[in-house]
């Protein structure tokens, strides 16, 4: 069980960054996390997978006024999509033609959903941006959803300013990655271990 969680985790997270170098050579819009990317890394002329490590690191200090402790697969996370990203975009050239565009932001949309539900389903703790959403609704006893909304509006804006890609595929991804992943979910999750059964006590000598 834990070698096809560690598969998993890996593989989603692979495969995860490899999405978000889709998406970018689409050019047809980002997510809200990777608008602000972007953005940060039009600015700073650092590769989009740099950025993506060092927000996830910065996300995760975050966590301590929070009281929420990263596992795992949230490590993971924090390094491994950036670095998948940038070899993603080493590899994908960018594509013109509209129809190609659309094709690509099709393919992208459907590998994030699979990638989410691979490492989420591997049980190894949530991403940074992620956990930030759960423990601010925690602490401050907001709706999860609204939590998501004012985070990802606020980095959406953010990246927008700086230059980051808004465009139809934001909306496209914003409509169908929860339905997607929702819907493969149950088909990547990992069974937790079941309880070990206590022992029995001897019985008694007559």
């Amino acid at each position: 069980m834990m070698t096809r969680r560690l598969l998993q985790l890996f593989t989603g997270l692979a495969m995860y960054g490899i999405s978000l170098a889709m998406f970018i050579r689409a050019g047809l819009g980002l997510d809200p996390w990777d608008v602000f990317h972007q953005g940060v890394s039009n600015r700073t002329g650092l590769s989009i997978g740099v950025v993506v490590i060092v927000v996830s690191f910065l996300v995760l200090l975050l966590w301590i006024p929070l009281r929420q402790w990263p596992g795992f697969g949230t490590l993971c996370n924090a390094v491994l999509v950036g670095v998948f990203a940038d070899i993603g975009l080493a590899l994908i050239p960018p594509v013109s033609p509209l129809a190609g565009q659309i094709g690509l932001l099709g393919g992208a949309i459907v590998l994030n959903g699979i990638a989410s539900a691979c490492y989420i389903g591997a049980r190894f703790g949530p991403g940074a941006r992620d956990g930030l959403m759960t423990g601010l609704a925690r602490r401050t006893g907001w709706s999860v959803r609204l939590s998501r909304t004012l985070i990802e509006v606020t980095v959406l804006a953010i990246g927008w300013l700086l230059g980051g890609s808004v465009g139809v595929g934001t909306v496209v991804y914003a409509l169908a990655i929860g339905p997607l992943v929702h819907v493969l979910l149950p088909r990547f999750m990992v069974p937790a271990a079941p309880p070990k059964a206590a022992s029995k006590p001897a019985a008694a000598n007559c």
